[in-house]
């Protein structure tokens, strides 16, 4: 690795945070880096599908993303290589900005919803199958997958069938976005300008909404982010009555990830639906 991108190592020191990767801060004589490391075999293509998803995001220039110095295997280990961002702070104006920059990248839209490949959310295959509209997209490659998933893992769901007609009725069929995808607390950095730096993406030209949701599932982003993307980005009627509607996706994944009591949420959820 050192050889193949010239790097002049001075240390290597671990880094916190990964659950799926090992992580590491790679500091050479002019520059920092970060490199991620997992088992090849465990994860095929994730770090390619990754660069993917981080190239989409960059070329928006709508947010911050790390330029990708490299990934390839060595041995039996799989390596990414990405530029660090050191650590800024969340200045007065910093919410805001982060609602700015989510919208104008929820502008860069497709002709079909759907990417140019599969990958991954988390360790999970995440399916990027061509649709039309939003409705189909969310429940033939977000939903069944799931289902189907939590349905080997012994988990029952009943009426799938209509609750699939109710999604139908209840998604606006807007113009497919580019999403980040998993956008919870531990996938934004704080740059050094202070402004947001997005991570760790599960990409596709996706209902813009997921997003949304996902960043309200687990917490961690301010009101005032919600207000500006509105006012940037004028959001759908009712927006916030599909919230759930939209986290049942990552609700079931982390029942398939980890079970418990996302079971009892995920059959709550439809519930209300």
């Amino acid at each position: 690795m050192q050889e193949r991108f010239s790097l002049n190592i001075k240390s290597i020191r671990a880094l916190s945070g990964g659950d799926i990767n090992e992580v590491y801060l790679i500091e050479d004589q002019n520059k920092k880096y970060v490199a991620k490391i997992n088992e090849a075999h465990l994860f095929p293509g994730m770090f390619k599908k990754e660069v993917s998803g981080l190239n989409a995001l960059r070329k928006t220039g709508a947010i911050d993303v790390p330029e990708v110095l490299g990934y390839g295997d060595f041995e039996t280990n799989t390596y990414l290589i990405l530029d660090y961002r050191e650590s800024g702070k969340v200045s007065h104006k910093f919410w805001e900005l982060f609602g700015q920059a989510m919208a104008a990248l929820h502008q860069t839209t497709h002709e079909t919803f759907g990417f140019k490949e599969d990958n991954y959310l988390g360790s999970l295959p995440q399916y990027n199958d061509n649709f039309e509209t939003a409705s189909q997209f969310y429940i033939h490659q977000r939903l069944m997958p799931q289902f189907k998933i939590a349905f080997d893992k012994g988990y029952v769901f009943k009426n799938l069938d209509s609750f699939y007609q109710r999604v139908k009725e209840l998604i606006p069929n807007e113009p497919p976005a580019l999403i980040h995808g998993d956008l919870w607390s531990g996938n934004y950095l704080v740059n050094s300008q202070n402004k947001p730096c997005l991570i760790d993406p599960a990409v596709a030209y996706a209902p813009r909404e997921m997003d949304l949701a996902m960043m309200k599932l687990f917490g961690g982003f301010d009101d005032r982010l919600f207000s500006a993307y509105d006012e940037a980005f004028q959001l759908k009627p009712d927006w916030e009555k599909r919230i759930k509607l939209w986290q049942l996706y990552y609700i079931l994944a982390h029942l398939n990830l980890f079970g418990g009591h996302y079971y009892t949420q995920a059959k709550e959820i439809m519930s209300q639906y």
